[in-house]
């Protein structure tokens, strides 16, 4: 919250310039100013620009005092101020308060505007017969609707937005004009006379309905078990009724999604609570202006079942509420309970969002095309979060979230970091903020990279951003390493597990030096190697890794991430040697006839890089226990195997052995590999052996911890955790309170995600330190 320093203004006589930094634009900001001004008499301006909100008042002394207080506690609910800065100025005489238009000179240190679900008003006007919105899909005031899907330039006006070419008509005209009404400067606002239209085409493009009677067939195919591909705020979605196994199917083969779970929409949250477990907190948040993907545990004898094949063998569902108008009308018409609302899309690929490609986008997987008029801007997924703990735990932060800033300690302008190649945000400086784009998803296809691209165009034009500093991964084959080649500026590389680190410190505001432990994937190292299980000792100005994972080959590299039976082969071979094999051929007896070539890929080291990493261990186990051997969508072997320990469960870790090397401990974990394929093969639970595994990593990780500071006290008790593995809640909450009873202070994310989608905050900060380190 901003505070005032009134003292400054003791014996103040004249007028006051105000500007209020913070989300202040698009959240009806200005009409609130204009409302309060007329309450206490003050005249002046108010207008947006560049900067922020910008207000000249004039009137009595204790009114503006008064003004100044009521300014910061009775702002608009979306708003949120950051700073308030007054400067005094001499009166102009002016005889009215009034709202002037924009300023778009200067540069840029505003909030961009985020989407925001339909609120309540909005919603009981569309359902009144008597309304003239009743059943309009696109309904909206200042409070809610879209914002960043619709600007094209900034600051955000109608003028510079999707909604600039529908004219408003006197209705809509007066609503927006009059000050004193909920509409007054909503940017997207309209009416089924002016405004937007709904169309229902067929897969040709053939158009089949218009209006509502397009909603009313979109709803009678949901009904009959059809895929209706549905436009949104930020992309299109493929829906079909959540409970009919047979359309959930047919979805997945279409789709190319065999296993990745599918993220469900309940009209409400009593409806959520019906087929999963919801506290306070996680109604809370379904129910906020973000309304995300909320990942809650199913209940084992649902009341309002969901069809077996939403999320396959895991115990969680993703569910989110309606957030636009149209979902709720989709809802208020309709017998289904729940629907599967996913991204339209082919794996892989980017969001769909634009009218021209979604034809050929969805060609044989959507049965018709719910479709509108109002173009999309900007694209944007759905966020996920968790929300079991204090605040939103995010897994991929995108619409509602994205792209509010992140406050600098200090000038970032300049910077840009272009993240990594799953789960990819980039990052950039402006001023003493960090924008970070919505998640982006994976890089490896053309059209991820043009999407990519030109989102990091629009943002460096809306910042007014000149880029002297790119921060881009190490590893030499990341597509981000051509745009940062294209952007002609010096690359500063960035190891990526350094990135982590000091993403965590950032993301609590921690300077100096601290520990970390980051549990990851993938992440390429300076030696060479695949890195992905370390403690680190570091900050922004660099870092030392202290403890790692043994490396072991992975055989094929990428394919062997692919098909975790192969790393789990050869790390059992290149571990225990002919005893290793002797266990590869009879936990893959399938795989008698390839086990020979790995064994002399691995011996050979052909195509076989070391790796010593949580993911690629994760991987390991769970193919050793016949979990997932050959992974359908990232970290899916990894998802399977946590999916079966229980985080309030007590168990006896696994033996494993930390040595020195080369000045850093090596955490070994042959013995429990072994452990492990023995106590599997003799029929030992899976549960069993996989609570005893994370105990395990657990175990291992504080014990290097507390080893490190007992050689190295000065280096203090403060610990981050980082990297996707702690997206695995049990490793997350376990880890955190073990180390804090060990008494450490532990630090964990809570603003971006703990994965790669968090990655291009540290790589900023890396950036930003060395840009520093080289002025002086």
């Amino acid at each position: 919250m901003a505070q005032l320093d009134q003292k400054s203004l003791s014996g103040w006589r004249e007028g006051l310039s105000i500007t209020v930094r913070g989300r202040v634009q698009g959240v009806g900001f200005r009409p609130f100013v204009y409302r309060l001004s007329q309450a206490l008499d003050l005249k002046g301006t108010v207008q947006n620009n560049m900067d922020g909100v910008h207000i000249l008042w004039e009137g009595k002394e204790e009114a503006i005092r008064t003004g100044l207080d009521r300014l910061i506690d009775e702002k608009p609910a979306m708003a949120r101020i950051d700073h308030v800065e007054t400067v005094k100025t001499a009166l102009s005489g002016a005889s009215c308060f009034t709202i002037i238009p924009s300023d778009r000179s200067g540069c840029s240190s505003l909030i961009i505007p985020v989407d925001s679900a339909v609120c309540d008003d909005c919603l009981r006007e569309m359902r009144d017969p008597a309304n003239r919105r009743y059943h309009y899909p696109f309904i909206n005031c200042t409070q809610c609707g879209p914002r960043y899907t619709i600007i094209d330039a900034l600051p955000y006006d109608r003028t510079y937005t999707s909604m600039k070419n529908f004219i408003m008509c006197r209705p809509c005209a007066d609503e927006y004009h009059h000050p004193a009404d909920r509409r007054y400067h909503a940017q997207p606002i309209a009416c089924a006379s002016c405004g937007p239209h709904l169309s229902l085409l067929d897969p040709d493009g053939r158009a089949i309905s218009e209006r509502e009677q397009a909603l009313r067939v979109a709803v009678r195919q949901l009904e009959e078990g059809k895929i209706v591909a549905i436009k949104g705020i930020g992309g299109y979605h493929l829906a079909c009724d959540a409970a009919n196994e047979t359309a959930v199917a047919r979805l997945r083969k279409r789709k190319g999604r065999p296993d990745k779970p599918l993220a469900v929409m309940v009209p409400t949250v009593e409806a959520a609570g019906k087929m999963a477990a919801v506290s306070d907190t996680e109604a809370a948040v379904l129910r906020s202006p973000e309304a995300p993907i909320v990942l809650l545990g199913k209940k084992d004898s649902p009341s309002l079942p969901i069809a077996r094949g939403i999320a396959p063998g895991i115990r969680t569902v993703g569910i989110m509420l309606p957030y636009t108008p149209l979902h709720h009308l989709l809802f208020d018409m309709g017998r289904y309970s729940c629907l599967v609302m996913t991204s339209a899309n082919h794996s892989g690929l980017p969001i769909l969002y634009e009218d021209g490609q979604v034809l050929s986008g969805l060609k044989g997987i959507a049965e018709a095309i719910l479709t509108h008029n109002r173009p999309i801007q900007n694209a944007i997924d759905d966020s996920v979060v968790r929300a079991d703990g204090k605040a939103p735990f995010f897994l991929r932060r995108a619409r509602g979230y994205a792209p509010e800033p992140v406050a600098a300690p200090g000038d970032v302008s300049g910077i840009v970091a272009l993240g990594s190649q799953l789960n990819n945000t980039f990052a950039l400086g402006c001023g003493h903020q960090i924008f970070i784009s919505p998640h982006l998803g994976d890089l490896s296809s053309d059209q991820s990279i043009r999407h990519y691209e030109r989102t990091l165009r629009r943002f460096i034009a809306w910042t007014g951003s000149r880029i002297e500093t790119v921060a881009a991964d190490l590893h030499p084959l990341y597509s981000t390493r051509e745009t940062a080649a294209g952007l002609g500026q010096p690359v500063t590389e960035v190891q990526h597990h350094h990135a982590h680190l000091v993403s965590c410190m950032a993301d609590n505001h921690l300077d100096g030096s601290c520990l970390g432990i980051i549990l990851d994937g993938t992440g390429y190292g300076e030696d060479g190697a695949i890195w992905g299980f370390e403690v680190l000792y570091g900050g922004a100005a660099g870092f030392r890794r202290l403890a790692h994972l043994r490396y072991t080959p992975l055989p094929g590299g990428d394919r062997a991430v692919i098909e975790p039976w192969r790393n789990a082969a050869a790390m059992l071979i290149s571990l225990h040697g002919d005893e290793g094999m002797q266990l590869a051929e009879r936990l893959f007896p399938e795989k008698k006839q390839l086990l020979p070539v790995i064994q002399r890929m691995t011996e050979r080291k052909v195509n076989s890089p070391s790796a010593g990493t949580c993911g690629r261990l994760f991987d390991a186990v769970s193919a050793i226990l016949g979990v997932c051997r050959r992974s359908t969508y990232e970290g899916e072997a990894a998802v399977l195997l946590s999916e079966l320990a229980e985080s309030g469960k007590r168990a006896q870790s696994y033996p494993f052995t930390i040595r020195e090397q080369d000045h850093m401990l090596v955490i070994d974990p042959a013995e429990m590999l072994q452990e492990i394929a023995v106590d599997h093969l003799r029929g030992a639970a899976s549960e069993a052996i996989s609570q005893r595994f994370h105990e395990t990593v657990k175990v291992a990780c504080c014990t290097v911890l507390n080893q490190i500071h007992r050689a190295h006290p000065e280096y203090g008790r403060r610990v981050v955790l980082s990297g996707g593995s702690f997206n695995n809640p049990y490793l997350s909450e376990q880890m955190d309170q073990t180390l804090c009873r060990f008494g450490f202070t532990v630090f964990r994310h809570q603003h971006v995600p703990c994965g790669d989608g968090g990655l291009s905050l540290g790589q900023l900060m890396i950036a930003r330190a060395r840009r520093s380190s080289a002025v002086r």
